[in-house]
């Protein structure tokens, strides 16, 4: 039982429950870069996982009343075939490419979460003007219906294929097509990814991509952090913590390439961690400046 993979499993947790993004898009390329477990068992036991994690934090949001039960449902009826036809999907591929299958994979994995790490920031950076059209529910109609069905295809097979993506996908177009407020975003996106995530998950099971092991010590962390970050995430501002988490995501990406034989610019990589802090300190630097300017304007001048 590695005590590191229990960790991250736990700081994975924390920001999928807080933010509903970053499961498979942190996890996979943990697994792989980090403990070198093979690209498909590191997608099949991400997913077993990740669907029993998701579970925890979906449940939790679903008593919290954060959850659209309805919209859910009809992203569902799309996603969940899609994902069982993206594994297979997947096993055709590697059929195909035989001994370049983990580069193959490796570099697809990589297109998969540097675009959701993108995707991630465009709405963290750009999206702050929606709030004010913002709803906390809407009456489904035809034409949401059927953008919520053929969402759920395209997120779903993806999610099949790689692991990556859902979270900040359907947060995005929770945001985009259907305006939820953030708590009602995070929840809803959530409770549909437990759903398609179990789906994806007995899928790779009956494919033989899951160690059963791996999946268990992860778990160990990872439960009881979806649960508190589920719990935080209506009370902790998440703007800032997205944009980290869209960096690391590219970052994460971009190492993904690296291994897969693709040739990124060292620059390229060292500017990841420089974006982080900038992300994380210059916002606390510019609450100090206005804080002293504040400070020297009520001030008595001198007689």
């Amino acid at each position: 039982m590695d005590p590191y993979i229990i960790f991250f499993g736990l700081a994975v947790g924390v920001l999928v429950g807080l933010t509903g993004v970053g499961g498979g898009s942190l996890m996979t390329p943990l697994l792989i870069l980090v403990f070198g477990v093979k690209p498909v068992t590191a997608i099949g036991t991400d997913l077993a996982y990740a669907a029993v994690t998701k579970t925890v934090g979906g449940y939790k949001h679903f008593r919290q009343g954060t959850v659209d039960v309805s919209l859910s449902t009809w992203m569902a009826l799309g996603s969940v075939p899609a994902a069982v036809g993206g594994v297979y999907a997947l096993s055709a591929v590697e059929r195909a490419a035989e001994r370049n299958f983990d580069s193959t994979l490796l570099a697809v994995l990589a297109a998969a979460i540097l675009f959701t790490g993108v995707v991630t920031l465009v709405r963290a950076l750009f999206l702050k003007r929606l709030t004010e059209r913002e709803r906390e529910g809407f009456t489904l109609e035809r034409r949401h219906k059927i953008a919520a069905v053929a969402i759920g295809v395209f997120v779903g097979f993806m999610l099949g294929v790689t692991s990556a993506g859902s979270g900040a996908l359907i947060a995005l177009a929770l945001i985009l097509a259907f305006r939820l407020v953030p708590r009602r975003v995070v929840g809803t996106d959530i409770f549909h990814a437990a759903i398609l995530l179990w789906a994806a998950a007995v899928a790779h099971i009956v494919a033989g991509n899951v160690d059963f092991a791996l999946a268990g010590t992860i778990l160990i962390g990872s439960v009881p952090g979806v649960w508190f970050g589920s719990q935080w995430s209506v009370r902790i501002p998440a703007a800032t913590l997205r944009t980290v988490l869209g960096v690391v995501l590219i970052g994460a990406g971009l190492g993904l390439a690296t291994k897969a034989g693709l040739d990124v610019p060292a620059p390229l990589l060292a500017a990841v961690p420089v974006a982080i802090a900038l992300v994380v300190l210059a916002p606390a630097a510019v609450r100090r400046r206005r804080r002293r300017r504040a400070d020297a304007a009520s001030s008595p001048e001198p007689v």
